[in-house]
């Protein structure tokens, strides 16, 4: 199958097959194992640090490579190719570490940057909350200045990672009633005292990616650990959303493209009324609109990627946009995979029944396709 590479440097496409040399030999062959066990998919990680490509949006001074955001989407597209819940904890690192990269001081760079570009330190971004999961704006976990360090109070939700990072952006509130405007961001290490990991879920998809609550209870965090200044953390947490919903968008591709190949590999070979499926216009329509679903997701997620690139921030409207498509176009081209399997789509022996319960997530974290659709209309009506 032929990938839209025309605008693609000789440094992004060099990226791109690195990453796909490595999914496909590598993180590939652990995927069912790591699904089926719900394990955490250490033998990936290591894969994915010896290839170096955790750094790719990490300046060169830090010890990145400094590539870009297209090209850490390119990279996310392969690994969730081979498995999805890899994809999840890779694209982890940005979430969790472009906070710092944007608005940490010198000296949090220097902490943290370096190891996080080689993936000796692993990042978690925690923002969702029992009650806060689409309504960002109204976290209930406290914040407390007292002299030289604040006190938190709290709970957190859904925080991919959590319980392997060893370094945590966390957000929460100064000020309750100031909703956004009270939110202040910290950088939390796991052996801050109050500090606790809670309850890992037992997920549809994605199972490879430990998703757990966090709990704090007095947790004393020195106040050089505060991200950027208090009432900053929602500003914060958006434009790291921003940036990464592009690679979130190209997760969604991935396990599209894959969903679609398994399709036509199939087609290919099974045999109905004398015939190999493919040769009947019902499957081939089918393949064919799974085919325009996936380039087109595609295309608006190297899009997005490429106005960061450019510089351009406060591209919510096209990242939006991209990841919305590429997440429903997941889950309807996943969907229509198992189909083309018929009973045999329906089973584990065929990897297409993982890819469907993997999509689903596309639709949901990092933003519901429902809130994406929002910051669109919000976008058209100026409001």
């Amino acid at each position: 199958m032929k990938h839209d590479d025309v605008a693609l440097t000789d440094e992004q496409r060099m990226i791109r097959d690195l990453a796909r040399k490595v999914a496909r030999e590598k993180i590939a062959r652990w995927a069912a194992e790591i699904d089926e066990q719900e394990r955490y998919p250490t033998e990936s990680i290591e894969a994915i640090k010896e290839a170096g490509l955790y750094g790719i949006w990490v300046p060169e001074e830090y010890g990145g490579s400094d590539m870009g955001c297209l090209a850490l989407a390119l990279a996310a597209e392969e690994v969730a190719w081979a498995c999805a819940a890899t994809a999840t904890q890779y694209v982890d690192q940005p979430l969790g570490g472009l906070p710092i990269l944007y608005f940490g001081t010198d000296e949090q760079k220097k902490k943290y940057l370096p190891r996080l570009a080689t993936g000796e330190l692993l990042a978690a971004y925690s923002l969702s909350e029992p009650e806060a999961g689409s309504d960002a704006a109204g976290l209930r976990m406290t914040a407390v200045r007292r002299g030289d360090h604040y006190v938190l109070n709290g709970s957190k939700q859904w925080c991919t990672n959590g319980d392997h990072a060893g370094i945590l952006t966390v957000f929460a509130t100064v000020d309750r009633a100031k909703r956004a405007k009270g939110i202040t961001a910290f950088l939390i290490e796991p052996d801050m005292p109050g500090f606790a990991v809670g309850k890992k879920e037992k997920k549809m998809g994605i199972r490879g990616s430990p998703t757990v609550a966090l709990h704090f209870t007095d947790c004393r965090v020195p106040v050089e650990q505060r991200l950027g200044e208090e009432g900053e953390g929602f500003k914060i947490a958006m434009a790291t959303l921003d940036v990464t919903r592009p690679a979130t968008g190209s997760m969604a591709v991935g396990i599209a493209q894959a969903a679609l190949d398994a399709a036509v590999g199939y087609a290919k070979e099974r045999k109905q009324f004398g015939q190999r499926i493919g040769d009947f216009q019902g499957i081939q329509f089918m393949l064919a609109d799974m085919a325009i679903q996936v380039h087109a997701a595609r295309l608006m997620v190297h899009y997005a990627a490429r106005q960061v690139d450019a510089g351009i921030r406060g591209n919510s409207y096209e990242a939006s946009m991209a990841k919305c498509w590429a997440g429903d176009a997941a889950m309807k081209v996943a969907t229509d995979a198992v189909q083309v399997f018929g009973g045999y789509g329906y089973t584990r022996e065929f990897p297409v029944e993982r890819f469907m319960r993997d999509a689903k997530i596309m639709q949901i974290y990092e933003g519901t396709n429902q809130i994406q659709r929002l910051i669109i209309a919000r976008e058209l009506l100026g409001g």
